[in-house]
C-alpha cells in the first residue's frame, strides 16, 4: 500500500508536472523562432503520452508515436521560408499548459495536504 502512495501516486504526478514544464519549454522555444526560417515547432501531445501511462514501455512507443505523428502534422508551412510557427496557436497552447501545470500543482499540494491529515490523525 505504502509503496503504491509514495512510488506510483507520486511518480505519476512528478512525471506530469515534468511535462508539462517541457511543453513550456518547447512552446516558449517555438515563439522565439517566429522568424527563424526553417523553423519546425515542436510540441508534445498529452492525450498520446496519457493513453501510455500505466506502462512504461508503452509510454515510450507513445512518445515516439506522438513525436512522429507532430512532425509530419507540423512540417506543412504556409509560409514562404518553410517556418511553420503559428503565434496565436503557441499562445493558446501556452495558456491550455499553463492550466494544466495549475490543476496539477493543485493536485499535488492536495495530495500532500491529504497524506500530512493521516500521518497526525495516526498519531
Amino acid at each position: 500500500m505504502l509503496d503504491k502512495i509514495f512510488n506510483e501516486d507520486l511518480g505519476n504526478l512528478q512525471q506530469a508536472l515534468q511535462r508539462t514544464t517541457r511543453r513550456q519549454s518547447m512552446l516558449s522555444a517555438n515563439i522565439a523562432n517566429l522568424n527563424t526560417p526553417g523553423f519546425k515547432r515542436k510540441d508534445i501531445d498529452f492525450n498520446i503520452v496519457l493513453q501510455g501511462a500505466n506502462s512504461r514501455a508503452a509510454k515510450r512507443m507513445q512518445d515516439m508515436q506522438d513525436q512522429k505523428a507532430q512532425e509530419a502534422s507540423d512540417r506543412v508551412s504556409l509560409r514562404a521560408d518553410g517556418n511553420n510557427v503559428d503565434l496565436e496557436r503557441e499562445v493558446m497552447s501556452i495558456a491550455e499548459t499553463q492550466l494544466r501545470y495549475e490543476a496539477l500543482t493543485s493536485v499535488t499540494t492536495n495530495y500532500f495536504s491529504n497524506l500530512k491529515s493521516v500521518i497526525r490523525e495516526g498519531k
